[in-house]
């Protein structure tokens, strides 16, 4: 079993950063597959970014380079850099993981979730 918590959440202006960090606790090596999707209020998960166990990376489309994964496979952590803010960014982000032959942005796809940190960019 795959357990996921997740911190570095907080408030921000917009323009500003914050780095989100996922730590997985169990048995992560049958872990192929990280990433940090979003739920803002009213709507369903949205995939943000994802990382394969070879290091294969997918980012949605609308993030134009402002937020970075990557992971410490040492550490079994997963980070999420997170650059000019902006209000349309805030919403529950979640760390989830992957033991399946898919790496993709899709809510489905993750059967292990924690339990998110809350972002908030004001204007």
């Amino acid at each position: 079993q795959v357990q996921l918590v997740e911190s570095g959440g907080g408030s921000v202006q917009a323009g500003g950063s914050l780095r989100l960090s996922c730590v997985a606790y169990g048995y992560t090596y049958s872990t192929d597959c990280m990433g940090w999707l979003r739920q803002a209020p009213g709507k369903g998960r949205e995939g943000v970014a994802v990382i394969s166990s070879d290091g294969r990376i997918s980012y949605v489309d609308t993030l134009k380079g402002r937020f970075t994964i990557s992971q410490d496979h040492a550490k079994n952590t997963l980070y999420l850099q997170m650059n000019s803010l902006k209000p349309e960014d805030t919403a529950m982000y979640y760390c989830a993981a992957s033991n399946g032959s898919v790496c993709s942005l899709q809510e489905a796809i993750f059967p292990y979730w924690g339990q998110g940190t809350q972002v908030t960019v004001s204007s």
